[in-house]
Order: C-alpha cells, then sequence, then structure tokens
C-alpha cells in the first residue's frame, strides 16, 4: 500500500494539470461538451501520459499540496494563453458588426456561455472548423503532453518572477488586436467607403431617407466583400491556430526558466 500510494500522487498531479487545463482551453472547455466526456477525456489522457512519463513516485507531505496547486495553475495558464489568442476572431467579428450595424443585436454564445457579436459567433464556429480540420485539437494534447519537459512535475515553483512574462503577455495582447485589425480591415474600410459615400448622396439628394437605404445596404455589401475574402480569412485563421500552438509553447518555456 505504501508503494501504491506514492504511483497514484503522481497520476493524480497529472489528472489536475490535463483537467484545469480543459476547464480554460478554447474547444475542449466548450459548454456543449457534457462534463462527463471531458472528465473521462482527462482521466484517459493523464493515464496514458502517467505510463508514457515514466515519471519518479512523488511521497505525500506538506509539498503535495503546493504541488497541486502548482499544476492547476499551469493548467489554467496555459490554457489561458491559448483562449486569449483565440478571441481575436471575436474581436474582429465585434468590429465588422460595428461597422455593418449588428452590434446591437449580441447573442449568447452556447459554447462559452457569455454575449458575442453575430460576426464574431459566425467567426469563432469557422475557426473552430479550421482547428478540427487542420487536427490542432491534436496539436494541443500534443503541447500539454510536453508541458512536462519544460514543466517537471516535481518543480515546486513555477519561474513567474522571470521578467520576460510581462513582456510576452504584452507581445501577446498586441498580436491579438493586430490579427483582429488585419481579419476585419477589408470588410471595414469598405463599409467607411460606403458609409461616406452615403453621406454624399444624403447631401447632395435630400428627398432620400439615407437610414432606410443605408442599413441594407452596407449589410448587403458587408456579406459580398465577406465572401469575396473569405479564402484569406481560412489562411488568417490557420495562422492564428499555428500562432496559439507556438505561444503555449514559449509560454511554458518562459514558466519553466528555460
Amino acid at each position: 500500500m505504501t508503494e501504491i500510494i506514492p504511483e497514484l500522487s503522481v497520476l493524480l498531479l497529472i489528472i489536475v494539470r490535463v483537467s484545469a487545463f480543459f476547464v480554460s482551453a478554447p474547444f475542449f472547455s466548450y459548454r456543449t461538451i457534457p462534463p462527463q466526456v471531458r472528465i473521462a477525456l482527462a482521466v484517459i489522457l493523464s493515464l496514458t501520459m502517467y505510463y508514457t512519463l515514466n515519471a519518479e513516485a512523488i511521497s505525500i507531505d506538506g509539498n503535495y499540496i503546493l504541488l497541486v496547486l502548482k499544476e492547476a495553475i499551469i493548467g489554467l495558464t496555459i490554457g489561458l494563453v491559448a483562449y486569449i489568442i483565440m478571441t481575436a476572431v471575436q474581436i474582429a467579428g465585434g468590429f465588422i458588426d460595428f461597422e455593418m450595424g449588428f452590434s446591437m443585436a449580441n447573442i449568447i454564445d452556447p459554447q462559452t456561455g457569455v454575449q458575442t457579436p453575430l460576426m464574431g459567433q459566425f467567426f469563432n464556429f469557422l475557426i473552430l472548423f479550421v482547428l478540427l480540420s487542420i487536427n490542432g485539437h491534436h496539436l494541443m494534447l500534443d503541447g500539454i503532453f510536453y508541458s512536462y519537459h519544460f514543466l517537471p512535475i516535481d518543480q515546486v515553483f513555477p519561474n513567474y518572477g522571470n521578467e520576460e512574462i510581462p513582456e510576452f503577455m504584452i507581445k501577446l495582447f498586441g498580436s491579438v488586436f493586430a490579427i483582429a485589425f488585419q481579419m476585419s480591415a477589408p470588410i471595414v474600410a469598405t463599409l467607411f467607403l460606403v458609409t461616406m459615400a452615403l453621406g454624399i448622396t444624403g447631401k447632395t439628394v435630400p428627398q432620400l431617407n439615407i437610414f432606410v437605404v443605408g442599413f441594407p445596404i452596407k449589410i448587403i455589401i458587408g456579406f459580398l466583400v465577406l465572401i469575396i475574402s473569405m479564402g484569406v480569412m481560412i489562411e488568417v485563421m490557420e495562422k492564428v491556430i499555428e500562432m496559439m500552438i507556438l505561444s503555449m509553447r514559449d509560454f511554458m518555456r518562459l514558466l519553466g526558466g528555460a
């Protein structure tokens, strides 16, 4: 019994990190996935990782509670980094909705349970399909497995005092907003020109009700530009997923002090 408990303690630590990652990571944290499925997947993946890592047994003592807290924080923060990058598409959808006039019609996202813009919801589903088509969810699971190479299971304190971590987070947020601007720029710029044209038309033809005519015109032109630029949008979403995987690796490297 005394030999089994240390081995179970290692398995428990792996389950804590994987479960925390599933709580905050995109796709795995969506509410449409039943909790029973996520728990079963976390346990099965943890068992596989336990026999693959061949980690040494850890005795249950005062430091074990710190290890449990550390594993939970690591799993949450790694998943949070991935989630922050994925929100770039929702920010881009918010910019587009503001120009198309959909900003007043936010809806509840059934996956996250929060209010999202209409186009942001569309982009969110689209990047989810792209993620599954290029096996990005496999790369995310691969990332949580290789996190033990950067952050060993017996390391009590991650390197949160690394001065490069704040710089990394600032660049991360800057990159998210830059991607959002790049994705929404074609539609926003086109609708801005349409708004200027409608304003000039309203001045030259006062009898024309611009508020009645302009709203459907902006919607039609916005969807036409969206259809034309859909191929570019897909390529940008692939780059977003690639950036997400690389950012997870860089963040784990910084926490491990490598």
